[in-house]
């Protein structure tokens, strides 16, 4: 069946700001579908709140709407323009939710819009736990014993009737939030209440606990024609009670039996083919208990999911853009599978490979909250690692992570005895991987630790392999290392720098030069959907230590764009927005644009975005080694945040030329000693400040400064352990507490400017004419991080003097900083005087805001300028903007109730939204206004 020719426009509705449950890869989804219609010649309308995506680039749809996501701006939009359909299904929980809301005040059909891709009868199924139990009861589906609640007295009566242990599962909200386990009457009243305030209906499942049972996720597709693909099935490495979302996942599933497998294949499919007549994507979720190897239905999202995005980059199959495909009256074999080009999209992908996505946390932002991982969702982030085995494939997400892993192992940092590691394991935590191979190391059994973790015996003998390796490499030196032993280490996923520690030598340089002698090098396999079953075309690839390399390096100049990881606080979505258009503006200017990164979420890692793309860990030893192989003229390290940035002294050191602003320049920039000391070469006012190495260091610094004082590492993002401190205690405590994290960093301790303005400037500079993106003034005061802040563009109440003076100072900072491309710059303004806060020389958290609250392409302006093709008296540059932008901060305290919700020089929120005002008598702005008066009165 064709595609249906009714439908000539669509409205695609966006996820609004990053919160945890509900991140980038619906960016993503929502990026390939837009992509995927207007390839149909239809005409795509897209809101959304989140000024740091793709999805909102006027490149993306025909119309970009920029606003709340409410049902008053879906009237707007439906009367501004002529709808034929509307596709909810790429905008998570949020699209789903508002999707209904809308069609429940008559909203599509006061309009004459048809819901596409999902049918309301489908949501209502999937989303109120009592109709998904009845439905699934109605097909023969097994599920928990349950009963639902709409009131405190009814859950409680109910859960005596069914007996502890509980799950409490609030209905419509996403990453579980208010969902928790309840293991005795004294924790009932508590969860109750949690989970009935959570859900937007007052209603929550009291359902039976299946603790210890596996767990298992499927996405599947389906068209109009009843035919349904199974596209890949994840299975969950922690046990049931541990949100998919905080559990290591691994792809293709590993530990299930044919008979099981096909069971759960044909429960999924009987249940999408029975939610309603839809086509599209769905997820769904089972558990499978170890013994029986029965199996229950836990959910069922009839939505592109967040794991939608992990099995898309997993197989390489486009899953939003197929279903978009479908939701306009395609049918599966109709479509091809455009990595082969010669299979059609109802070609199952198989996988030659192993998948492992670990989750990042940030918990270090929460203060006090519990680390225990439940049902619901704490992660911020993730990464996915390709290998050829699960060993492999688990240390490269471990080396991914960002949080100075080196792959699975403690080193010196796990001082715990088995008693404590025993009882550390009974309890899931972000860190209890690491501690199963410091129990494995210590000896205790693979029974023991099941257990304890009830995680599954298959997956602990495989970190029991990489323990009995490290224990024979901690018997050899590098010189007398047998080469096989050491080819064995890197197939198990090995770093240099662990290595380097095992073997005893000064350093990972030694071990890659060893092993490059003796021709231990990684080879570059393509992900291809078959298992090479087909011809491929995809320039999709990962590393591995085999014989047979597939990614062969073209003649073409090269520029490779260093990606940012994986999202957590202070960094995001909006550095995926910079490298995908830094990907696009060095195509145009002519180059083959390699992009490297780990984040399976990201729109700079769809399999067609660059040129080619290497799925690896942003990590000293990945890098270097694809360098080595695709020798490009340089590396671009602006566009991915303090990640890349990071990495810019090895590049240096190496010879590896970095595009833009040199590495020493760069360096004074992010060192807070020399750029202050710069500051005050230039005449540029500044707090006052010192530099120590110790507390009696700061604490003598401190003195002649004068409290209160700001203390600051250096190459942090985020405000990491940033603290204002009142007194020589707290002082001490906080520098202890940074060197214990941070052990050798330079510490900067600043003279606090209280109860002054703040206020930063994006810019360019070409090495000749300097460009003022925008000036934006912080509603709050100094003291709260930037990214906590509701930042206005252009400034609300700075003098024009002030203003003047920042862009002077700014530009002064980017000539003494030799910047070629983009520099942020922070302020604090009192009394009538300018100070320099910092500069950051790369594109930062607010140059997507500005980007989208101007309507100029300053991401590839900017990065022409970096790659040197352009200057920027080449473009004619218009600025677009009615009244004000307002950047508004948006946060996931909800995840963790009781922790300290106060902002200060720490960042903590996970996302942003734009809103547009015409001027300042805005109510919304009056009401920001008044909470800083507020602010600025303590």
């Amino acid at each position: 069946m064709p595609k249906d020719n009714s439908i000539r426009s669509v409205l695609i509705i966006g996820s609004g700001p990053i919160i945890i449950g509900q991140a980038c890869e619906f960016d993503y989804s929502g990026s390939q579908a837009a992509r995927s219609l207007r390839e149909e010649g239809i005409r795509v309308i897209l809101i959304n709140s989140n000024p740091a995506t793709i999805m909102t680039d006027p490149m993306m749809a025909d119309r970009v709407y920029l606003l709340p996501l409410t049902v008053e701006s879906l009237e707007q939009i439906l009367q501004e323009n002529q709808i034929d359909a509307v596709l909810p299904t790429m905008g998570g929980q949020t699209a789903l939710n508002l999707a209904k809301e809308a069609d429940e005040l008559g909203l599509w059909e006061k309009y004459g819009v048809r819901l596409i891709g999902v049918d309301i009868k489908a949501i209502n199924k999937a989303e109120d736990r009592e109709e998904f139990r009845r439905f699934m009861t109605e097909i023969g589906v097994p599920v928990a014993p349950s009963r639902i609640a709409n009131s405190f007295l009814e859950g409680k009566e109910y859960a005596q009737e069914i007996g502890f242990p509980l799950v409490i599962r609030p209905s419509y909200t996403l990453g579980g939030t208010g969902g928790s386990f309840v293991h005795s009457k004294e924790e009932l009243d508590e969860a109750l209440q949690r989970g009935l305030e959570a859900s937007p209906i007052h209603e929550v499942l009291v359902e039976k606990a299946v603790l210890g049972w596996k767990e298992f996720e499927l996405e599947l597709l389906r068209d109009a024609a009843d035919n349904v693909v199974i596209i890949c099935t994840v299975e969950n490495m922690d046990p049931m009670g541990i949100h998919t979302g905080d559990s290591i996942t691994v792809a293709p599933a590993m530990t299930l039996s044919d008979t099981a497998y096909q069971l759960m294949r044909n429960t999924a499919i009987k249940m999408m083919r029975s939610m309603g007549n839809f086509a599209g994507g769905c997820n769904v979720q089972f558990a499978l208990n170890p013994q029986t190897e029965e199996i229950i239905a836990v959910e069922i999202n009839p939505r592109v999911s967040r794991s939608s995005a992990l099995a898309s980059k997993a197989t390489g199959y486009p899953i939003a853009k197929i279903a978009a495909k479908l939701a306009i009256g395609y049918r599966l074999d109709e479509l091809k599978n455009q990595i082969t080009g010669n299979t059609s999209a109802y070609f199952e992908p198989a996988l030659d490979y192993v998948i492992v996505k670990m989750p990042r946390w940030n918990f270090d932002k929460f203060k006090g909250a519990d680390d225990t991982l439940g049902l619901q969702m704490k992660s911020v982030g993730e990464v996915m690692a390709i290998g050829r085995t699960f060993p492999e494939a688990l240390q490269k997400a471990c080396q991914g992570l960002e949080n100075e892993a080196i792959g699975l192992g403690s080193y010196g940092n796990s001082s715990l005895k088995i008693e404590q590691l025993l009882e550390k394991l009974k309890r899931p935590t972000w860190d209890r991987v690491f501690r199963i191979k410091d129990a494995l190391m210590l000896g205790v059994s693979i029974k023991t630790i099941h257990q304890l973790t009830y995680i599954d015996p298959w997956f602990l003998h495989q970190i029991q392999l990489i323990v009995d390796m490290e224990k024979k490499l901690a018997t050899y030196h590098l010189h007398d290392i047998p080469d096989e032993l050491l080819r064995e280490a890197k197939q198990l996923g090995f770093s240099d720098r662990q290595l380097a520690i095992l073997l005893r030598c000064d350093s990972e340089d030694e071990v890659y030069e060893k092993r490059k002698r003796i021709g231990i090098t990684r080879t570059y396999k393509m992900v291809d959907t078959c298992s090479a079953e087909f011809e491929a075309r995809t320039p999709y690839f990962y590393s591995t230590f085999d014989q047979v390399n597939e990614s062969i390096p073209s003649p073409r100049k090269k520029v490779l764009v260093l990606g940012s990881g994986p999202n957590r606080i202070g960094q995001g979505i909006e550095f995926d927005y910079c490298c995908t258009h830094g990907l696009l503006a060095i195509q145009e200017c002519g180059y083959e644009a390699i992009m490297v990164n780990c984040n399976p979420e990201t729109v700079s890692t769809d399999f067609d975005m660059a040129d080619k793309l290497y799925f690896e860990p942003v990590f000293w030893e990945h890098l270097r080694e694809i360098i080595d192989l695709e020798k490009p003229e340089g590396v671009i390290v602006q566009l991915g945040g303090q990640t890349a940035l990071k990495l810019a002294k090895n590049l240096h050191e190496n010879g590896i030329h970095i595009f833009g602003t040199s590495f020493d320049h760069m360096d004074i920039a992010e060192d807070r000693g020399r750029f202050s000391d710069m500051l005050k070469e230039l005449g540029i006012p500044y707090p006052r400040y010192g530099t120590a190495y110790t507390a009696e260091e700061a604490m003598a610094v401190a003195k002649q400064v004068g409290y209160p004082v700001l203390v600051r590492p250096s190459y942090v993002l985020g405000g990491q352990r940033m603290r204002i401190v009142i007194n020589e205690e707290e002082l001490e405590k906080a520098v202890v507490s940074l060197l214990k994290h941070l052990p050798g960093n330079k510490i900067l301790i600043d003279h606090f400017l209280d109860r002054c303005q703040e206020a930063e400037i994006d810019a360019i500079f070409d090495g000749e004419t300097f460009h003022v993106m925008g000036v934006m003034e912080h509603i709050e005061p100094a003291g709260i991080h930037s990214g906590d802040s509701n930042a206005v563009l252009p400034p609300f109440n700075l003098s024009p003097m002030e203003v003047t003076t920042m862009e002077y100072y700014a530009e002064k900072i980017a000539r003494a900083l030799h910047i070629q491309g983009l520099i942020n710059v922070q302020f604090a303004i009192k009394d009538g005087v300018v100070y320099v806060i910092e500069a950051n020389p790369r594109a930062s958290r607010t140059t997507p805001f500005i980007a989208k609250a101007y309507q100029v392409p300053y991401l590839n302006i900017a990065t022409k300028i970096i790659l040197g093709v352009n200057k920027l008296k080449d473009f004619q540059i218009e600025k677009k903007l009615n009244g004000y932008a307002i950047k508004e901060p948006v946060f996931s305290f909800n995840k963790f109730p009781g922790v300290n919700r106060e902002l200060g020089p720490e960042m903590k929120s996970t996302g942003e939204a734009i809103r547009f005002i015409k001027d300042l008598r805005d109510p919304y702005f009056r009401k920001l206004y008044k909470e800083r008066s507020m602010l600025l009165s303590k």
